[in-house]
């Protein structure tokens, strides 16, 4: 299950769609083969029917955990466009964050040992606005993710640069109309457009 296409702005294209490295569902998968093997060595060794009766009890309730934990991580998503990096999490409830690239000051990658020999660790993001910081977990490949994101970042300032060399001189209302552009995708704050908009409508 990808990200929704209906999702992205127009001329958007998706350049990473990722979910958590498998390590997020380490701490089930362990319960679920201990349950199990509790289980086995209940019937195997033990003749009591209510000491089998809880074995399989909790073998039911790891395999529950690890089910519910699964279902996270199949909705649990990373994603990297041409324009915005979006994060997305939950089951019912949902919650997400999208950074536009502009604002991208600083990307961080950490690993342990153990998370480099498996491939895992995490990003910290930097950006502008209130909520400065961002750490994302258990991601797969955290370098290759950040060294894509620096590239996204790259051509997204080259595809903005090109756009202003070669632009005529833009009216006052198709840069309100700009500005607005801006507003919605997250890269201004509302006060800052009124800001900029009084500003524009001022030299009518």
């Amino acid at each position: 299950m990808g990200f929704p296409p209906d999702l992205l702005n127009e001329g958007e294209e998706i350049i990473l769609d990722l979910r958590p490295h498998p390590w997020f569902l380490a701490k089930e998968i362990v319960a679920v083969v201990a349950a199990l093997a509790l289980v086995v060595v209940l019937y195997a060794k033990v003749d009591n029917d209510i000491a089998r009766y809880v074995g399989l009890g909790l073998l039911a309730v790891a395999a529950l955990w690890l089910l519910v934990e699964v279902i996270q991580w199949r909705t649990t998503e990373l994603v990297v466009t041409g324009d915005r990096l979006i994060y997305r999490t939950g089951i019912l409830a949902k919650s997400g964050r999208e950074i536009p690239l502009e604002r991208i000051n600083d990307i961080t990658f950490s690993q342990s040992i153990f998370e480099r020999i498996i491939g895992a660790g995490d990003l910290l993001i930097e950006s502008g606005g209130e909520r400065g910081q961002q750490t994302f977990t258990d991601i797969l490949k955290p370098q290759r993710v950040q060294n894509e994101i620096y590239r996204q970042i790259e051509a997204n300032q080259n595809r903005i640069a090109d756009r202003m060399a070669g632009r005529r001189e833009v009216s006052i209302p198709e840069q309100i109309d700009q500005l607005d552009d801006l507003r919605r995708r997250g890269v201004i704050t509302d006060v800052e457009f009124e800001t900029k908009k009084a500003d524009l409508l001022g030299r009518l």
